[in-house]
């Protein structure tokens, strides 16, 4: 009943509901190019590690946000958003050049461009749905549009993979066009009255401070960001040892998708359940659940079982879904409107970067030890990370719960 009052209040606002619609098509785009471009350079080169750096180069940019996200406080975001699209769009037809090993690095970069692309699209998206969207449909919204993102990986990957072998990696490309021509287009029917930008002599390193300084300003939300760039770094430092875990089991490589789509459901189911959590339980107890089951799905990955495994992995999809919902959301109600492009592209830079530095680093620890001793390491960490969140908003409702008093004293 909740999760169908949750899709219902947001699909019954035409804007939130446009906006949806066009996440949809934008994840179903993405997510069929995502496991095309590993499959892509593994064909053209024989490298498994030049198709391990296909999802590095997307995420590379994620360490420049706080720069790019300025962008999206200089114009009006809905302008800035369908030219994003339209752009990539464009964009992508450059992999129709790409058909031997010597033009691999036209790939590297289109996935390059597109990763900062991205960054400044969320910022702006962030930014958006703020001006477009009621304070109380926001969690909803962040929630559900999880649950389309995670969805699309359930299906988008396979087609993705179907189209490439029957038609190879430009027609996957061309599809992902389509996808963004048809999220512009959506994007376009859009009402949203829009704050003018602020004009400002300052230079771009100041306004980026700008953003920055909003940011780590304030103690209850930096702790937030700080809690999920933790956990994201905990989650790819596990994420590195999905093909050791599988390998234990006595499966094929190829069973990591059966993990992945397992992840994927949880996700799912999250997204639904997220926005009604929020406002139940707010940003940090949600967060702190969240981090926690993550945890808990780390160490029972350590056990050599296939169900165990499996429950772990719809686990940990449900899990990781709630922190990132609950630092977007916290981010969107504590910032003004003229600095949110640049304070969400900080947040997750702060959030989703950690994850370069943990596929690195996961990738050399696993050829040191084994799944049976860092998963539950990674878990016990995770658990004291969610600890230390669930204390820092305990210690929040105890200051809100003084106020009253300590302001008006008998």
């Amino acid at each position: 009943m909740t999760t169908s009052w949750t899709v219902v209040r947001v699909l019954r606002d035409r804007t939130a509901g446009l906006y949806l619609a066009g996440a949809v098509v934008s994840a179903f785009g993405t997510s069929s190019l995502w496991l095309a471009s590993g499959v892509w350079v593994k064909d053209l080169t024989g490298s498994d590690g030049l198709a391990a750096l296909c999802p590095l180069a997307l995420w590379a940019p994620t360490l420049a946000g706080p720069a790019l996200g300025t962008l999206a406080d200089r114009t009006r975001r809905r302008p800035l958003l369908v030219g994003l699209e339209l752009g990539l769009a464009g964009l992508l037809l450059v992999l129709f050049a790409v058909d031997s090993p010597g033009r691999v690095w036209l790939l590297f970069a289109v996935l390059f461009l597109y990763g900062a692309a991205d960054a400044v699209h969320d910022a702006a998206e962030s930014a958006l749905v703020t001006a477009a969207v009621g304070p109380d449909l926001r969690g909803d919204l962040n929630g559900l549009r999880m649950t389309v993102t995670e969805g699309m990986k359930l299906v988008a990957p396979l087609t993705g993979a179907a189209l490439y072998a029957a038609r190879g990696g430009p027609a996957v490309a061309c599809l992902d066009a389509v996808t963004f021509v048809l999220a512009a287009g959506l994007c376009a029917l859009l009402r949203v009255r829009e704050q003018p930008p602020v004009r400002s002599g300052d230079g771009w390193r100041t306004r980026t401070a700008e953003g920055v300084r909003q940011l780590w300003g304030q103690p209850e939300l930096r702790t937030l960001v700080l809690a999920g760039g933790t956990t994201m770094l905990l989650t790819s430092l596990g994420s590195a040892t999905v093909y050791a875990v599988v390998g234990r089991l006595g499966h094929s490589p190829a069973y990591t998708g059966v993990l992945y789509a397992a992840q994927g459901a949880g996700s799912v189911v999250a997204g639904l359940l997220a926005g009604p959590a929020l406002r139940r339980f707010g940003e940090h107890r949600c967060a702190a659940a969240g981090i926690a089951l993550t945890g808990a799905s780390a160490i029972a990955r350590a056990v050599p079982s296939d169900s165990v495994v499996l429950v772990s992995g719809a686990a940990a999809g449900l899990g990781l879904p709630c922190v990132l919902v609950a630092v977007l959301t916290a981010v969107q109600r504590r910032t003004p409107g003229p600095l949110l492009g640049r304070v969400t592209a900080t947040a997750g830079t702060l959030v989703l970067a950690p994850n370069v530095l943990g596929l690195a680093l996961g990738a050399g620890l696993v050829e040191l030890a084994g799944p049976g001793l860092l998963l539950p390491l990674y878990g016990v960490a995770l658990l004291l990370t969610a600890i230390r969140t669930a204390q820092r908003a305990a210690s929040a409702s105890r200051t809100a719960s003084r106020s009253p008093s300590d302001a008006n004293p008998a």
